[in-house]
């Protein structure tokens, strides 16, 4: 009987490596904290408002990899290349390019604003949708509601 061939380690294409490819925790924390240190020094050369919209994410085989969070950052990021590669020799790090990938930062949620009073006709409105109606339940929802711009409505001074 013939034995199965080992499983070879080898991966295909550049895809997310398995967790057995990545090794231990401290290694992978190692790794996590020399590129915050190269981040750091690379883009503390660089001008005020580029700094805050890029960041460092990897250093592949030569190739300095980096994030824009537009293509107009992108473009001036590339613009300084040279000075990038420059920094990145004198503390050490062997590279020869730079890459710049545009990531969009996530749009931010804004909540809706809640403190917009009714208008006293929105109230008056409410009140008599409220008498139309045969269902008791639906008929104090909107009585409810007529009662929150009476309420907001005697909150602001009257103007003489």
């Amino acid at each position: 009987m013939q034995r199965a061939a080992p499983a070879t380690s080898r991966r295909m294409g550049n895809g997310p490596k398995s967790l057995a490819e990545c090794g231990s925790f401290a290694t992978l924390a190692k790794k996590a904290s020399a590129l915050e240190a190269l981040d750091r020094a690379l883009r503390q050369t660089l001008p005020s408002p580029l700094r805050e919209q890029v960041r460092f994410a990897n250093l592949r085989n030569d190739r300095l990899v980096f994030l824009a969070s537009s293509p107009a950052w992108a473009s001036r990021l590339r613009l300084m290349q040279t000075h990038i590669l420059a920094t990145a020799h004198a503390i050490g790090t062997c590279a020869s390019s730079v890459t710049v990938k545009v990531v969009p930062h996530p749009p931010v949620a804004t909540a809706p604003d809640r403190s917009k009073p009714l208008s006293p006709a929105a109230a008056t409105h409410l009140r008599a949708a409220a008498a139309s109606f045969t269902d008791p339940e639906m008929r104090v929802l909107f009585l409810e509601l007529a009662s929150l711009a009476e309420t907001a409505d005697s909150a602001v001074p009257e103007a003489d």
